[in-house]
């Protein structure tokens, strides 16, 4: 079978010193031609940028080299290419957009239309060389593909983020590569590897760190309310709605929108979600308003987006559009040289000297955790150290301190359902259960503490808050059992 070609907007991997490729290619069918990045010693970043410099006209002799997903060009000082001595070009008069298929040519609801290659247009794609007027101005466009080799950082650490392998400088090493392009970026990982901090690092590096970084879980949110979380909505949009609230899209505007678990979004919401991206609008559930938004977006999900969409539960253009640049975080297995590391920087913490002074862990029970599948990854590592931290006494952490399946004591248990139910019943019954007492557990390992719980938890505070008040909780009174 012929291997696919690249999509131009992917960051590949050099072939290894072996000779072997590092990519690993989809097979054909839903996303095939995205390839997902294989960290390795060398990585080589695609980028793809566009020149478009005016050759005849007012404005003769100007000329912008972008990386955007959107330029926009008009006689508006707003505008990434300003027309300011053209008097008959709109304010807005076209954009070129960065699709999967290629660069697209949109005219803006222009006074005077928008003209390629002689011929009015309302949307079209671009070739290299392609000659465009707007006003009485004459520009042309040409695609610039940049390939840029990034070799491991040489830092251990950058923005929360810890690691001194390969695989983890490697990312260190994109993260400040991709920071400076306003382009959208999908980071795919398990859950606990690191996702939102990976997205603040981004958003940090960028220009929008001084706009809002939206931090919006789209698995936490009750599906009724995911859509107004979103858009936002109207005063009496629904039952409940007593005053008017912003969406996400809305509070980050000028700044940067982490969508994180994108892969919960429900399908009916993933053409609303999609328009926003393409139109940089929104109109508020229950309004008619539409209200112009300027957000970088960041998404991530633990889900392979590209089975979803063979199984139809993931739009594909929705993927396209999101997925410009796709960073993949490793599983902790996979870099098990970097947890006493990690441990390390957790135990040198300010706020964990003060609380539970120096410690240091046993070679012993550094083995036991070196041994571990870690399948919540680094989250689990912290929660698990947090644990001994709490019921341990004296400097030294022993392998007795840690939980009984780190030191390989733990038993199955069979799921606990009543079978005289039907499915749907027991099913509902079960989780029940299981949310009762994992948050049980979990507030009072945080002695109650709703922002720690949510911390160690992953889920928002107003999840909590929510499964707090649904099974009746007293959190204040919470102790460690």
């Amino acid at each position: 079978m012929r291997t696919p070609e690249p999509h131009p907007d992917d960051i590949l991997t050099n072939p290894g010193e072996n000779g072997l490729d590092s990519v690993v290619a989809p097979e054909a069918g839903a996303g095939a031609g995205t390839e997902i990045l294989v960290l390795e010693p060398r990585a080589t970043l695609k980028l793809r940028k566009c020149r478009v410099q005016v050759t005849a006209g007012p404005d003769e002799g100007r000329s912008i080299v972008s990386d955007k997903e959107r330029l926009r060009c008009g006689a508006h000082p707003t505008n990434d290419l300003v027309l300011a001595e053209d008097r008959t070009a709109s304010r807005h008069h076209f954009e070129i957009l960065n699709t999967e298929r290629g660069w697209l040519l949109v005219d803006l609801n222009s006074t005077n239309g928008t003209f390629l290659e002689g011929r009015r247009v309302e949307r079209a794609y671009l070739s290299a060389g392609a000659v465009v007027r707007a006003g009485s101005s004459v520009l042309s466009f040409t695609p610039i593909d940049e390939e840029v080799t990034v070799e491991p950082d040489r830092e251990g650490e950058l923005g929360g983020l810890v690691g001194q392998s390969v695989h983890m400088r490697q990312v260190f090493a994109l993260i400040k590569k991709i920071a400076p392009l306003d382009v959208s970026v999908i980071i795919g990982g398990e859950t606990g590897t690191g996702k939102e901090l990976v997205a603040r690092a981004i958003h940090e590096r960028s220009s929008r760190s001084k706009g809002p970084l939206v931090v919006l879980d789209c698995g936490a949110i009750p599906p009724h309310l995911i859509e107004s979380e979103l858009f936002g909505h109207e005063k009496g949009a629904f039952t409940g709605a007593m005053a008017e609230r912003p969406g996400a899209f809305e509070r980050a505007h000028g700044g940067t929108i982490f969508l994180d678990e994108l892969g919960e979004l429900r399908l009916d919401l993933q053409p609303k979600l999609l328009r926003v991206l393409e139109n940089r609008e929104v109109r508020r559930v229950g309004g008619n308003d539409v209200l112009s938004v300027d957000c970088r977006v960041i998404a991530a999900t633990n889900r392979d987006l590209v089975k979803e969409i063979a199984a139809g539960h993931f739009r594909e253009d929705l993927f396209f559009r999101l997925s410009v640049i796709h960073l993949q975080l490793p599983p902790l297995r996979e870099r098990r040289e970097d947890i006493p590391l990690i441990l390390s920087r957790a135990l040198a913490d300010p706020e964990v000297l003060a609380r539970h002074g120096r410690k240091h862990i046993s070679p012993e029970a550094l083995a036991l955790l070196m041994a571990y599948a870690w399948p919540g990854n680094v989250r689990e590592l912290v929660n698990v150290l947090s644990h001994v931290l709490a019921f341990s006494e004296g400097e030294e952490v022993l392998p007795e301190h840690l939980p009984a399946r780190v030191r390989g004591q733990a038993r199955e248990v069979p799921l606990p359902f009543n079978e005289h139910l039907t499915f749907k019943d027991a099913k509902e019954q079960l989780l029940e259960n299981f949310e009762r007492e994992y948050i049980t557990r979990v507030l009072s390992r945080c002695e109650g503490n709703l922002s720690r719980a949510a911390r160690e938890s992953g889920l928002h505070r107003k999840s909590i808050e929510r499964l707090v008040k649904k099974y009746q909780l007293d959190a204040k009174g919470m102790k460690p059992r």
